[in-house]
């Protein structure tokens, strides 16, 4: 089964991170390669990706005659926001397993920082 692993935030996780040691922000994303690079069965990780702050966000909507409109968001009545995903292959016992791991990435102290991670199946169309 394909699983899409989402990595929700908020706005003081991104302020707190941004006050973080240089250390611990490099362990951070020296975890985050290494789970990309290493951690995954072969065959299972399909792609991922870490988005930027919840600022660069635009929201677009068709008008009537289908031409864009654009505005800035999310708002900042939104709680959060989507920080980054992960597309991986696998039974969902190990989909948990990544999840879990993903979730224990390490924080300003070196602890876990035990973030939730969404885990979504992704659908297939019906046969026609």
């Amino acid at each position: 089964m394909k699983y899409m692993l989402i990595m929700q935030a908020t706005a003081q996780d991104v302020t707190a991170i941004q006050g973080w040691p240089k250390e611990a922000i490099h362990a951070h994303i020296d975890f985050m390669r290494d789970l990309n690079e290493n951690y995954f069965r072969p065959g299972e990780f399909l792609d991922a990706q870490g988005l930027a702050g919840p600022e660069t966000v635009r929201v677009v909507r068709a008008d009537a005659d289908g031409e864009p409109i654009v505005t800035d968001g999310p708002f900042p009545e939104t709680k959060e926001f989507l920080a980054g995903w992960w597309l991986l292959e696998s039974e969902e016992k190990r989909a948990h397993e990544i999840a879990a791991h993903i979730s224990a990435a390490p924080g300003p102290d070196g602890e876990p920082l035990n973030f939730e991670i969404l885990l979504h199946p992704i659908g297939e169309a019906p046969e026609a």
